[in-house]
């Protein structure tokens, strides 16, 4: 035993808490499915070789999305169960932004041998806590080792016999809103970057969205001709929607209010707020364009128009701040 290391060595970390490689692949399976409760559309959970979801559509609308350690969270930044909360908000923001409600998650997780069973278990309780805001659940996924944690995601969603809103739909004339938060997750990660972690309203939005998913399927009843997602910038992400539809969009800066905590933590930090505004995405916000004719409900906030052209502009002019994250860069 003392030649191989034993549970001493390799079934313990340095904290003296178990890891993964202690109680093995199949005994951590074992304790992340006992803490994921079933949706209402789930027929059948993880412990076959693939789970059973409702479909009632008969269209299912499927994204994925990747999240790796040190690229996309930083584990001294966020608690595992943060990170559970950001890695299923990502997919499920996206599954609203086509008009759909969610239904399911799939997760992968690849690890580090000596990564604490403890860690993995929170992220379990927070990507189902997260799927349980809209009546989702965990169904499965795959385990493997890995010398970076990685988490990929796959949700699934159903569009209750509506039309998908695409990117493409957009036509001049139409009304540009915005629901739910921007900026925040942004500033929260500009803090943390700066080595504070004040204001929390900030650092908390960057750990565990607040997604306006009701706002998706809600859009879609009322008309929407594009929906997009916002989480690599409100710029950048307005550009695939207008680059989609062949037109141009301009957003108004005044349609956004700057709030005290936000405004407080850009002069001590140097920054532009529009800055986290314009050109942050991770509070997963929707933006989607409307006919003139339909009457925005308060979830969605006009910021702007659709025009004739093919870029996206602010205030009506060309705008030379950061537009966005690209992954590559």
């Amino acid at each position: 035993m003392s030649e191989r290391g034993g549970a001493g060595q390799h079934g313990r970390n340095a904290g003296g808490g178990a890891n993964v490689a202690g109680i093995g692949e199949f005994g951590l399976i074992g304790r992340v499915t006992a803490r994921l409760a079933m949706g209402p559309t789930t027929l059948l959970g993880p412990g076959d070789d693939a789970a059973v979801v409702a479909a009632p559509d008969a269209r299912v609308v499927a994204c994925t999305d990747v999240l790796v350690d040190g690229r996309h969270f930083r584990r001294d930044w966020c608690s595992a169960a943060d990170v559970g909360h950001r890695a299923a908000a990502a997919n499920l923001a996206d599954i609203a932004a086509m008009g759909a409600t969610p239904t399911a998650l799939l997760v992968a997780l690849c690890m580090p041998a000596d990564l604490e069973t403890s860690w993995a278990e929170g992220l379990a309780d927070g990507l189902a806590a997260e799927a349980a805001t809209v009546g989702a659940s965990v169904v499965g996924g795959d385990m493997s080792a890995s010398p970076t944690l990685t988490i990929a995601v796959t949700a699934l969603g159903d569009l209750g016999g509506r039309a998908p809103v695409v990117r493409s739909g957009a036509r001049p004339g139409d009304v540009l809103a915005l629901a739910g938060r921007i900026g925040y997750a942004a500033a929260g990660l500009t803090v943390l970057t700066r080595g504070f972690r004040t204001p929390r309203l900030l650092v908390e939005a960057y750990r565990r969205p607040q997604v306006a998913y009701p706002a998706g399927p809600q859009a879609a009843l009322l008309g929407a001709t594009s929906m997009i997602d916002v989480s690599d910038g409100l710029l950048a992400d307005l550009g695939h929607v207008a680059r989609a539809s062949g037109v141009a969009i301009d957003v108004r800066r005044d349609a956004f209010e700057v709030p005290r905590q936000m405004a407080d933590a850009a002069r001590a930090l140097g920054v532009d707020p529009y800055t986290w505004i314009l050109a942050g995405g991770e509070d997963h916000a929707l933006a989607a364009t409307f006919p003139p004719t339909v009457a925005l409900p308060p979830e969605w906030r006009p910021i702007g128009l659709v025009t004739e052209g093919a870029e996206v502009t602010v205030d009506g002019g060309a705008y030379d701040g950061p537009r966005g994250w690209d992954h590559f860069r």
